[in-house]
């Protein structure tokens, strides 16, 4: 920092100082010579507290090269989402030709999905699931597609039917995370964008809500080009944003959301008024951070946790770490051969089942590792749970929402090289209980530098909106009123 700020400043400073006659005394030379100096020092200190964001660029993920001829098409343009005979009957058929290998007794869930609760999923899926009248349910919120930088960018925008006079509607941009889609957000959506129908406030805060599906999930476009991580996603995001009208807006994200939207405020600090997570991710610490887990093992307090913290953190940090390789399993192949295992989901029906919903087992509750149907309908619903794995079903989308984590991981190992770039926006931290990892707010301090709520929920996991739509809701919009008021 020194080595760039001074010599600039002290060529501009020498100059000024040479200006002088050499007659003019040396009492009048030495006030001058110190307020230059001065002003380095107020010159260096302002240059500190510049904010460093992302560089936006610019990309291409269509197929081939980009052309030089003509702009992109830019036009918003309503989708529907449909399905066919054929789609259905060629699903039946897939279904009904599915081989099982018997689990091991009592193993419940812990060698993953057991083939018994499988075989009665798949047999509701064939017999009892309508897939028509799921699809009526998709399309009850408005369906758009735009192209951004070569492929089609799938997205819900959802504006609410009333608005209280004198109230400004607060755009919300929420953004879903592997194996999930923007279905996740269809309870959580009525709630925002119909608080008061719901009870869940005296209607000061109206939200319309934009859900995106990533590139390469669901009914966005995979991108054809290497490379596609979350930094590309953020800036398409943004780009979106910017092409439905908006300067500035309010952004939620969690799984790999909360990667893609940390991202854009590290990128437009100015177009975002709020940064709300419901998971945090901070990567490889360095020793400072070795040494509060450490201390905090023992005395929490001195290094800045709570007994909360320290109660969501040892159990897990003393005693199962085998827990986290257990969970992260999944991460290894798709960070690096991702092709390899999805060609087999994309072939199989059952098998995407099985490798999907076994995370909204686990990662919804730990202890329904020990449970026969892995604890799922005690959440969700069979509907629910298949309407999602549909969504990558009939769009062969798991290839490519595999690869995002090979690209992400493949040049960021660690996914903490952007840490350096704090994020100084208004955030607000939702820490539900069951989630993959805890983050206390004394760490996430060290990149979220401007947090004005933090909440400790009292129950829910990994699929927050999915699975407590109306405590994110909550929790969201007591974030979204602090900010409007500061």
């Amino acid at each position: 920092m020194w080595q760039e700020i001074l010599p600039n400043a002290w060529k501009t400073v020498s100059s000024q100082i040479r200006s002088f006659e050499y007659s003019q005394k040396n009492a009048v030379l030495v006030p001058v010579a110190a307020l230059g100096v001065g002003g380095i020092l107020i010159y260096w200190l302002r240059s500190r507290h510049k904010i460093k964001t992302i560089e936006m660029g610019d990309g291409w993920w269509g197929s081939g090269e980009r052309s030089l001829k003509g702009r992109e098409d830019d036009s918003i343009r309503p989708f529907k989402i449909e399905t066919s005979d054929k789609e259905i009957e060629d699903l039946h058929r897939r279904l009904d030709q599915a081989r099982y290998t018997p689990h091991v007794e009592g193993a419940a869930f812990h060698y993953g999905f057991n083939s018994s609760y499988l075989k009665e999923v798949v047999s509701y899926w064939r017999n009892q699931f309508d897939w028509r009248k799921q699809v009526e349910v998709l399309n009850k919120y408005p369906h758009f597609h735009t192209t951004i930088e070569g492929i089609d960018i799938h997205f819900i925008h959802v504006k609410p039917s009333y608005v209280p006079h004198g109230r400004a509607v607060q755009p919300l941009l929420m953004v879903h995370g592997w194996p999930g889609s923007f279905y996740e957000f269809y309870k959580i959506i009525p709630l925002l964008t119909e608080p008061a129908k719901h009870g869940l406030n005296e209607g000061d805060l109206v939200f319309e809500v934009i859900c995106p599906s990533i590139p390469g999930y669901g009914f966005s476009e995979a991108p054809h080009q290497q490379g596609f991580d979350s930094i590309a996603t953020a800036r398409i995001f943004h780009k979106l944003m910017k092409r439905l009208g908006f300067k500035e807006y309010y952004i939620q994200g969690g799984d790999w959301g909360s990667r893609i939207t940390t991202n854009m405020a590290q990128m437009l600090p100015q177009s975002v008024r709020g940064l709300h997570l419901n998971i945090v991710f901070l990567g490889k610490q360095g020793l400072g951070r070795l040494i509060s887990i450490m201390l905090g093992a023992y005395v929490p307090w001195l290094v800045g946790l709570s007994r909360e913290d320290a109660r969501r953190i040892y159990p897990f940090m003393q005693k199962n770490v085998y827990d986290l390789l257990r969970e992260s399993g999944y991460l290894h192949i798709q960070a690096t051969k991702p092709d390899t295992a999805g060609c087999g989901l994309n072939d199989s029906p059952v098998g995407l089942a099985a490798y999907i919903l076994e995370k909204f087992s686990t990662w919804t509750d730990k202890s329904f590792l020990h449970k026969d149907d892995g604890g799922l309908e005690s959440k969700y619903s069979l509907d629910e749970l298949l309407t999602n794995v549909m969504i990558y079903w009939v769009t062969s989308s798991i290839v490519s929402s595999m690869r995002y984590y090979k690209e992400n991981f493949s040049k960021d190992p660690n996914l903490n090289a952007y840490n350096r770039f704090g994020v100084h926006v208004p955030t607000g931290i939702a820490a539900f209980p069951q989630e993959i990892v805890h983050t206390p707010r004394t760490w996430a301090k060290d990149v979220y530098k401007n947090i004005v709520t933090y909440s400790y929920m009292p129950r829910g996991g990994h699929f927050a909106a999915f699975e407590e739509p109306k405590l994110l809701a909550q929790d969201i919009m007591q974030f979204v009123r602090k900010v409007e008021q500061m």
